[in-house]
C-alpha cells in the first residue's frame, strides 16, 4: 500500500496551485500517493492536471481585494474573522479526512489551517517575512505563530544569493526546521520557434483580475504585433477567441502554457510569485504590473526593476508604449537547484 500525502494549496490566485505541479510530480515520482485538497479555481485547476488523482474539497477562505488598491490591508482586516473562521473549518475537515482515508503526511501550500499533529504537516511559503506597510512587523509575527505549528517549512527558492523572493523568503530567525527547495516550477524550457511577440498572462483575486483585463483589451488595441492573451479564468471548457492579432484564452493547461511562453517573446503579467519562478525557469523577459496594494507584488516587482531584470509600473499607469523599456533589461534567468525530494518526503 502506497503511502497517501495531502497536498492543499490555497485558492488565491492560481500561482498555489500550479507550484504544487512539480510537488505532487515528485511524488508520485517517489511512489507516494498524492490526494489534492482545495476550493474553487484552485482546485479546479488541479483536477484537470490529474484527473485520476483523488480530489477533496475544502472550506473557502472567500478572499476577494479591495475595489481600490489603498484599501488592500483594510478590507483584509475586516476580512480576519471570516478567515480565523475558515482556519477553523479548514482543521475540521482536516481531521475529518484523516478518520476516512490513511494520510501519512500533510503539504499546505499557504493554507493556515490544512495540518493535523497525528501525522508530519508541512507548510510551504516564500513569505517568511510578510508585508503589510508600517504593520510588517505584526503581520510576520502573526504568520511566523502560524507556520510554527508545522513540523517544517518548505521555501521555494535558493537559500543564498542571488535569489528570487529577497527579504520576504530570507530572515536572520525562524524556530522552526526550515528547508530551502528551490524554485518550484512545473515548466521546461525548450528553444520552440517564437510565434508570439506578447504573451498577457492574468490571475488573481476579483476584481483586480477583471479590472486588469478590460484596461489591457483596450491597450492592445495600439499594438501590431501578435498578442495571445489568457485570462485566467478556470471554466468547464477551455475557450478560444481569434480577433485580428489577438488570440484570447481563458485559462490553459500546463502542457500549452509551457509551450505557448516557450514560443513568445515578451510576457506581460502580475508579479506573482509563482508566475516569476516560471519564467526565470524558461528564461523569459517579462513587464510586471503588480496587483494594486498587495505589498508582496509590489515589493518583487520592484526589487527586479532595482536590479535591472523586469520593468513595473502601477496598473493605472500602464500604456502600451511602455513596453519598449524591456530592451534596456536583462530578463529572468533559471536557477541552476534541484530539489532532493526523497530527502524532502522522507519526512513521511
Amino acid at each position: 500500500m502506497k503511502k497517501q500525502i495531502l497536498v492543499a494549496p490555497l485558492n488565491w490566485g492560481l500561482g498555489h496551485a500550479t507550484r504544487c505541479i512539480p510537488i505532487i510530480n515528485a511524488l508520485i515520482a517517489e511512489n507516494l500517493t498524492p490526494i489534492i485538497a482545495s476550493d474553487g479555481d484552485a482546485l479546479a485547476l488541479l483536477q484537470k492536471e490529474f484527473p485520476t488523482l483523488l480530489s477533496i474539497e475544502l472550506p473557502s477562505y472567500n478572499v476577494t481585494y479591495a475595489k481600490n488598491g489603498k484599501h488592500f490591508k483594510l478590507k483584509l482586516i475586516k476580512d480576519s474573522p471570516k478567515l480565523l473562521k475558515a482556519i477553523k473549518n479548514e482543521k475540521k475537515a482536516v481531521s475529518k479526512i484523516l478518520e476516512e482515508h490513511d494520510i501519512s503526511g500533510i503539504i499546505s501550500d499557504n493554507r493556515l489551517g490544512v495540518r493535523n499533529k497525528k501525522v508530519p504537516s508541512v507548510f510551504i511559503t516564500h513569505q517568511l517575512y510578510v508585508l503589510s506597510g508600517s504593520t510588517s512587523w505584526l503581520s510576520t509575527k502573526m504568520h511566523q505563530k502560524f507556520i510554527q505549528k508545522f513540523d517544517q517549512c518548505w521555501v521555494p527558492d535558493v537559500p543564498g544569493e542571488p535569489n528570487l523572493s529577497g527579504k520576504l523568503g530570507h530572515v536572520k530567525t525562524f524556530d522552526i526546521p526550515t528547508e530551502y527547495i528551490g524554485p518550484l516550477s512545473r515548466f521546461t524550457p525548450n528553444d520552440d520557434l517564437i510565434k508570439h511577440d506578447l504573451m498577457v498572462l492574468i490571475s488573481g483575486p476579483e476584481p483586480q483580475r477583471t479590472f486588469l483585463e478590460e484596461k489591457l483589451l483596450v491597450e492592445l488595441k495600439n499594438y501590431n504585433g501578435k498578442v495571445i492573451f489568457v485570462k485566467g479564468k478556470m471554466e468547464g471548457t477551455q475557450t478560444k477567441a481569434v480577433l485580428g492579432n489577438l488570440t484570447i484564452y481563458n485559462f490553459m493547461t500546463s502542457k500549452l502554457l509551457e509551450q505557448t511562453i516557450n514560443e513568445s517573446t515578451l510576457i506581460l503579467s502580475r508579479s506573482g510569485y509563482t508566475t516569476v519562478m516560471d519564467l526565470a525557469k524558461l528564461n523569459k523577459k517579462a513587464f510586471f504590473i503588480p496587483t494594486p496594494g498587495q505589498f508582496e507584488q509590489e515589493y518583487i516587482a520592484e526589487r527586479l526593476w532595482e536590479l535591472s531584470i523586469v520593468p513595473t509600473c502601477s496598473q493605472d499607469e500602464f500604456t502600451i508604449e511602455k513596453l519598449n523599456e524591456v530592451a534596456a533589461y536583462e530578463g529572468l534567468k533559471a536557477f541552476d537547484f534541484e530539489p532532493d525530494y526523497k530527502a524532502l518526503f522522507s519526512l513521511f
